[in-house]
């Protein structure tokens, strides 16, 4: 059985916009009104899951998915960065800001590293896929999860070097759709969900 995937990137949220670490506060209500629009775009699934914030459990409500929040499709855990934007750890620490950037296994926050994010990530994937969670009707799970989620899951199924990690760009409410049949996965690059 081929088993699919549709990652779904939450709808933007002050934090997101203001690229604040660990920042998992609600989304925008603009937002949430264009994931309601946008729900009977989205193929149904057999089943659901979400990161644990709440930006991602309030977009899966608005797409109309019962997802049940997993911990271990949380964000990267950024220890001490926590609260703070990208330019104040970058004026601040700079030289522990690079690092984190250049070095796939770097967590100089003292939380997690992007190599721990994309095993973590990735054992997820391979547990859903051996499990067989999947029915026989549809064949798919929807995830909404944050951008680092999804962009550990590709480069965990494809085999990517980690340091592509920075590379891949997720836009708010955008899909990303996987497909594995006996241990080997593709990738559908992202699709905006349109109202």
């Amino acid at each position: 059985m081929t088993v699919r995937v549709m990652f779904v990137a939450p709808a933007i949220g002050d934090g997101l916009r203001a690229a604040r670490f660990g920042d998992d506060g609600p989304p925008e209500e603009a937002a949430l009104a264009a994931a309601r629009a946008a729900a009977r775009s989205l193929p149904a699934p057999a089943r659901g899951y979400a990161s644990p914030s709440p930006r991602c459990g309030r977009t899966a409500e608005a797409l109309g998915l019962a997802a049940e929040p997993d911990g271990r499709l949380a964000d990267v855990e950024v220890g001490s960065w926590r609260g703070r934007t990208l330019d104040e750890v970058a004026e601040a620490e700079p030289a522990a800001f690079s690092a984190w950037l250049s070095d796939p296994t770097a967590a100089p926050h003292g939380g997690e590293s992007v190599t721990d994010l994309i095993a973590r990530v990735g054992g997820w994937l391979e547990e859903r896929y051996e499990r067989g969670e999947l029915d026989g009707r549809s064949g798919r799970l929807a995830v909404v999860a944050e951008p680092a989620v999804v962009r550990a899951a590709v480069v965990h199924v494809l085999g990517l070097p980690p340091e592509v990690f920075w590379r891949l760009d997720v836009r708010p409410l955008s899909v990303t759709e996987l497909s594995g049949r006996a241990g080997r996965w593709n990738l559908r690059c992202g699709w905006d969900l349109a109202p």
